[in-house]
């Protein structure tokens, strides 16, 4: 079952499944593994091309050598614009805290004010992912292995999926679909559903 909340088709684990990072556990393996970069839209690939000089030195030299030769992004093998990667592995946009923690330059450029310009919303959407459905879009939750202890995490706080996401889902559709989603999410809470 999904619901739809004007142009945006809505599965129901968005609702029912819980999670929040646990980077302490995981590492930001989600930056590491997979079989391509994070997609990213075409308006998305400027910013990550004006964000270099910001983030340079952040960037690994296998990163920084891998953008000198192929650029931002790369087409994977259904077409779609994805960011690069370093060794098959590594977005090229991360980098290594003292801990060894995997995160994402950007986001940190962000964080410490010196972007307007978060992270792809692909990243930021994570774990739901995005998807054309006609002439509507629809988000479904991803679950994926490595993010296991954010599961757990996520139920021993009882956060769902789009409570954990307020601020990218805010960030995509706005504070009044928002609060709209929240109001849908008590209804299904109501009904029994969720």
């Amino acid at each position: 079952m999904m619901i739809q909340l004007g142009d945006v088709v809505i599965s129901l684990d968005i609702f029912k499944e819980k999670f929040l990072c646990d980077l302490n556990v995981c590492k930001g393996i989600c930056c590491v593994e997979g079989d391509a970069g994070a997609p990213v839209t075409l308006d998305e690939v400027g910013e990550l091309e004006d964000m270099l000089p910001v983030i340079w030195d952040d960037l690994s030299a296998g990163a920084q050598k891998v953008i000198n030769e192929q650029g931002v992004v790369y087409s994977d093998s259904e077409g779609d614009l994805v960011t690069s990667i370093v060794n098959n592995k590594d977005c090229v946009f991360s980098y290594y805290n003292e801990n060894g923690c995997c995160s994402c330059a950007i986001e940190k450029a962000y964080r410490e004010g010196k972007t307007s310009f978060y992270k792809p919303m692909s990243c930021h959407l994570y774990p739901i992912r995005v998807s054309k459905l006609g002439d509507c879009v629809a988000l479904n939750y991803h679950q994926w292995s490595v993010c296991k202890p954010a599961v757990l995490c996520g139920k021993c706080n009882n956060l769902p999926v789009y409570r954990f996401l307020k601020e990218p889902l805010i960030r995509r559709f706005g504070e009044k679909w928002y609060k709209d989603l929240e109001d849908a999410a008590e209804e299904l809470k109501r009904r029994g559903v969720i």
